[in-house]
């Protein structure tokens, strides 16, 4: 195994920093080492300094684009850390659909829009999915939208076609659901079209201007921005608060917290879950 050095890692941290914001330090080049080792081998590269080489020089900025997906690949899985999906479900979901209700035109479908911002591979969009089908199931009155983004293409491209291996089922999702919102394809599970057909998905770097034509009822960005520098946090959340409706939620991770960082929201809890309010 090649190793890297710690001046490799410098320049190497600099690198990942400007293609997807994340911040290494010194002690990160184990992780270096690992997530770019497959990388090192496919460009038949003798050294990281090789490797960086080719990389800058790459015209196309495929090679770019493998970094960013080999540093961005995090762990996932469906309804992880349940308390989020159970916020959604029996409080943020129902008290959200009330307040369009009662606004809404007579005949006018209401429009529920959700934002995964860090989305992976899709468990998290098909989870906030599956909570909305069975919450409303297919009413026309409602018209639910879920956007999930990432900064991977690799992750996005897997995340669109919704298919999943048995291991990744078998992480933190019921039998009953797997039943009734999966389909069976050879040895892996394909999700229904009646969950799929909610899901948008499209790249986004979360340290770039966010556009979109409208704004989010509800945003999830969970255990993304801890790998951001203080400044591109105060910066995300602040841009996020921007985006999210004046009666909107964003949920960040369990172990995350934006109190101190900005003044854009203030923090409310039900029961085990945090979530986070525009003022």
């Amino acid at each position: 195994m090649i190793s890297i050095t710690p001046d490799e890692i410098k320049v190497w941290a600099q690198l990942v920093y400007q293609a997807c914001g994340i911040v290494l330090d010194a002690g990160k080049g184990y992780l270096l080492e690992s997530r770019l080792g497959p990388l090192l081998r496919e460009t038949a590269s003798e050294s990281f300094s090789e490797l960086l080489y080719k990389v800058k020089a790459d015209a196309t900025r495929q090679l770019t684009r493998k970094v960013i997906d080999a540093m961005t690949t995090n762990e996932t899985s469906f309804f992880r850390d349940s308390s989020p999906f159970d916020l959604l479900q029996h409080k943020l979901l129902p008290e959200l659909i009330d307040r369009r209700n009662r606004t809404a035109r007579p005949g006018q479908p209401i429009p529920l829009r959700i934002w995964s911002a860090a989305c992976s591979t899709g468990q998290e969009v098909y989870s906030i999915g599956i909570v909305i089908r069975e919450l409303i199931g297919d009413s026309p009155q409602y018209q639910p939208q879920i956007l999930g983004t990432d900064i991977s293409d690799q992750a996005l491209k897997r995340a669109s076609y919704g298919v999943f291996t048995r291991m990744e089922m078998e992480r933190g999702l019921n039998p009953a659901f797997l039943q009734k919102w999966f389909m069976p394809q050879g040895d892996q599970y394909k999700i229904r079209d009646e969950v799929r057909a909610l899901a948008t998905f499209r790249p986004i770097n979360l340290l770039e201007p966010l556009i979109f034509p409208y704004r989010f009822d509800i945003i999830f960005c969970r255990n993304v921005a801890i790998y951001f520098s203080e400044k591109d946090k105060i910066s995300l959340f602040d841009r996020m608060a921007q985006v999210l409706a004046p009666d909107g939620a964003l949920i960040i991770g369990s172990t995350e917290s934006i109190t101190g960082i900005t003044t854009r929201f203030a923090p409310h809890r039900h029961l085990r879950a945090v979530y986070y309010q525009p003022v």
